[in-house]
């Protein structure tokens, strides 16, 4: 293994003079064309990647990469692990998942604390509304909670009702009996009235019959004739005294 990695870095010493010479005038023109404010001060980019360490203070993440690059040189000499294709492929993985996670972090933390507030403005809306809807029914209640006083009050009105409409049918009924009776006895009187015309006018019709008889019979014409003369006399001897 580490003739190996020797055989690369001679082939990497081998290929460095030939490149060099072709891409030091582009590496140059690019940093002469370069504006100088696109390029980071050290100091900012050392406090980023210092920052970017975990640990709470400059001790800790000190000590942390000092472990880290302990370790990785002790398994790199002792071959307990071996850089190769696969070891590029991971870190270039995780300089992408970190890129992702450190400038799409904060988009997504974004994106989710919006969603998060729209949900909670939708439940804080429902749970509002149906306060008001309870409150609203609450208070419909309330407001019904003398429809037992008024509903005896009715019935006590309805039942006034029935009885006033009873005696009023009562009356009726009276009046009615009252008025057919007073035909009836009407009738009666008018039928009796009618008889004692009639019998009243037998009993003239007779009288007259009988006294057109008499006055045919000459002994009664010549009595009421005497009595007609004795009435006269004494009349006129009456008002000569």
């Amino acid at each position: 293994m580490a003739s190996r990695l020797a055989t690369r870095a001679v082939g990497a010493a081998r290929l460095r003079p030939s490149i060099a010479p072709r891409t030091l005038p582009a590496v140059t023109s690019l940093t002469s064309t370069r504006p100088s404010s696109n390029v980071p001060e050290p100091k900012v980019k050392a406090q980023s990647i210092i920052d970017s360490l975990p640990g709470n203070s400059l001790v800790s993440k000190t000590a942390i990469l000092s472990s880290a690059a302990g370790l990785s040189i002790y398994a790199i000499s002792n071959e307990y692990y071996v850089v190769n294709e696969e070891t590029v492929v991971a870190f270039c993985l995780l300089s992408v998942w970190g890129a992702l996670i450190k400038f799409g972090g904060p988009m997504y933390k974004e994106w989710a604390e919006a969603q998060n507030a729209k949900i909670k403005g939708i439940l804080n809306a429902a749970r509002a509304d149906h306060t008001q809807a309870v409150k609203n029914r609450i208070e419909n209640v309330q407001q019904m909670g003398g429809v037992v006083d008024i509903t005896k009050a009715l019935f006590e009105v309805s039942k006034e009702t029935a009885k006033l409409e009873a005696q009023a049918y009562e009356l009726e009924q009276t009046t009615a009996l009252a008025a057919e009776a007073k035909s009836v006895l009407d009738s009666w009187v008018r039928y009796e009235s009618q008889v004692k015309q009639r019998q009243q006018r037998e009993l003239a019709e007779n009288i007259i019959a009988k006294v057109k008889k008499e006055l045919e019979n000459p002994k009664a014409l010549q009595q009421i004739l005497q009595q007609s003369v004795a009435d006269v006399e004494r009349i006129l001897s009456s008002k000569a005294q």
